[in-house]
């Protein structure tokens, strides 16, 4: 299979081990207004969203308003995992460090381009990406699960979409990815992808799964951009 002339990123789940403690910390708050929740519940209605479409997913699920409270409760905790860090997703930074200097590469994520070059900075990878760090809360009109976020990304990279790779990890952002022409993996490398997470993610036409970063390196035939 011809190589990828550029890597799309996600970034919660594929490089740093954020969704299921995010994800848990939902349900916890949810639970304690009276919304009863499971980390598993939180991934599979709300992973991947944010802005309206994150809060119109919780109030689609409690049936009514954002509860009271909840809004603070998540902004303590992100202040807090941003002072502290998130550890990375095994095998992402060395695969990243292992990727070739002038390959086009960029995030395309659904949190704040301040979420995410703070965490870059913790697991030491705030000098590669460049000005190529995407938010689909700051760069488009339509976040994921819309496609528009990875096609921006392509164009600010200058490389046609059909010619990139994008590695997602949740069902929103594969849905995404798969509607903007993009050849897509499915990383299932993080804490937070249980049994079953691969099968979901090929329903929503992934037909490349990688359990891990060797994975991905296979699949993309080596260093990509090599001749």
């Amino acid at each position: 299979m011809t190589r990828p002339k550029a890597l799309l990123f996600d970034f919660d789940g594929v490089l740093i081990e954020s969704e299921f403690a995010g994800n848990r910390h939902i349900a916890e708050v949810l639970t304690a207004a009276g919304h009863p929740t499971t980390a598993a519940d939180s991934m599979a209605h709300f992973m991947g969203l944010s802005g309206r479409q994150f809060t119109d997913a919780i109030e689609r699920w409690v049936g009514g308003p954002l509860p009271a409270g909840f809004a603070e409760a998540r902004a303590i905790e992100d202040a807090r995992v941003l002072a502290e860090g998130v550890e990375a997703v095994a095998g992402a930074v060395a695969f990243v460090r292992s990727l070739p200097a002038d390959l086009p590469k960029a995030i395309v994520s659904s949190s704040t381009t301040h979420w995410i070059r703070t965490h870059l900075d913790h697991i030491g990878l705030g000098d590669v990406f460049g000005e190529h760090v995407y938010s689909g809360k700051e760069h488009v009109a339509n976040g994921k699960p819309a496609p528009d976020l990875y096609w921006y990304g392509a164009e600010r990279l200058g490389v046609a979409i059909e010619d990139c790779v994008i590695l997602e990890d949740s069902p929103v952002g594969v849905r995404g990815a798969v509607a903007s022409g993009a050849r897509v993996i499915g990383l299932c490398a993080g804490s937070h992808c249980a049994v079953g997470h691969d099968a979901r993610l090929r329903e929503l036409g992934v037909s490349e799964i990688a359990h891990g970063f060797d994975a991905v390196a296979e699949l993309i035939g080596g260093a990509p951009g090599e001749a």
